[in-house]
């Protein structure tokens, strides 16, 4: 018997062409979103009927069964393949979970479930390929997260420095201590409620200049730093559409190799497509650039 693998274009088995068809991932798909639902609704058990919440449970409880039983199959028909898929791992532990005997007292792990909604990233091309460009700009979020935390800790000294020595309790409280600093900091770079919540009251403490402090690290942190992501994110979202482009090109070519009188006039008109989009890049990276000064 032929082994199965991981992919939706081969079949090895009558089950693996069941598991895999469209319709059985469009019965999941519609069973995930359910679950979601009803486990929304359960966060309002407490003003429902007591007859409602325990069909609510009942039903959150098949399909968590018919859940294991999706993943039984899916190891009978993959056996140690399907762990090769990080999904198939989510799906294996948030299922094993629900199913433990006394699970209910983790409310937490139980509540993970919804997050099995996900798998539809799988479905969407577009979510499919936003999600893969977010993962690749992880390392690069990293270092930036590593910059603006260096940033906080020292503007967080200095504020603690300048502004915790005082008798003002609520002062006291932003800036009493280098945690408290880095917290204010926080809601100050996130803007949030930052004038009359933090920097006013600093100010009325008998700091009149503290608005330049809080304003060149807003400048750096938020309008600097912070915009570093929304760069990266979008630059790895144009290296995936590229690289999904070259590789819809490639399957033409494959297809023009295969080809009969019109092939070379084809290879012609691929080639100048090419051509074309990498004079447009060119052409959209240059004029993002900011004119050189005369």
């Amino acid at each position: 018997m032929a082994r199965a693998t991981l992919d939706l274009e081969t079949h090895a088995s009558q089950l693996e062409a069941a598991i895999e068809s469209i319709w059985f991932r469009n019965l999941v798909t519609a069973l995930i979103i359910v679950n979601a639902i009803i486990l929304g609704i359960l966060t309002y058990q407490n003003r429902l009927p007591g007859t409602l919440v325990t069909a609510l449970n009942a039903a959150d409880r098949a399909i968590t069964y018919i859940f294991a039983v999706e993943i039984l199959l899916k190891l009978t028909v993959y056996r140690f393949q399907f762990f090769r898929s990080g999904w198939n791992w989510f799906d294996f532990i948030v299922v094993g979970i629900s199913i433990l005997p006394g699970s209910e007292a983790f409310s937490v792990l139980r509540a993970l479930r919804v997050l099995r909604v996900l798998r539809l990233l799988h479905v969407v091309p577009m979510m499919k390929r936003i999600t893969e460009a977010l993962l690749k700009a992880l390392p690069g979020m990293g270092a930036i997260v590593a910059v603006l935390a260096l940033l906080t800790y020292v503007y967080a000294v200095m504020a603690t420095d300048l502004y915790g020595d005082t008798d003002n309790e609520e002062v006291l409280q932003l800036f009493g201590d280098l945690p408290s600093s880095a917290f204010s900091l926080f809601q100050v770079m996130t803007m949030d409620g930052w004038r009359f919540e933090v920097v006013q009251k600093v100010i009325d403490d008998g700091h009149p200049w503290a608005w330049l402090f809080f304003m060149t690290f807003i400048f750096i942190a938020s309008f600097a730093v912070l915009n570093l992501f929304i760069a990266l994110v979008v630059e790895a979202l144009a290296a995936e559409q590229k690289a999904a482009t070259e590789e819809l090109l490639e399957d033409i070519e494959e297809d023009v190799e295969h080809a009969g009188e019109d092939r070379d006039e084809m290879l012609k008109l691929l080639s100048s497509i090419r051509t074309e989009m990498a004079e447009l890049r060119a052409a959209l990276t240059q004029q993002d650039r900011p004119e050189d000064s005369t």
